[in-house]
């Protein structure tokens, strides 16, 4: 099991790439970098706040994993 913030850390670098790559495909599909980087924020955010939430359930849940003491 692992502490919540190394979930955190986890899902802020993971969002970071995707931001800056919702960047580049919201600016090459609307020509603009205002919308292509207000597309990205909010896609991050929502991103961040989920993928958060998920990894936290997914670490309480003990199936698959192998007991590294074994």
């Amino acid at each position: 099991m692992e502490r919540p913030r190394r979930t955190l850390v986890k899902a802020i670098i993971w969002n970071i790439s995707g931001l800056a790559i919702m960047s580049i495909v919201g600016y090459l599909v609307t020509g603009s970098a205002g919308a292509g980087g207000a597309m990205a924020v909010i896609n991050t955010a929502i991103g961040l706040s989920l993928y958060f939430l998920y990894e936290r359930i997914w670490s309480r849940i003990t199936w698959g994993r192998v007991d590294a003491q074994t």
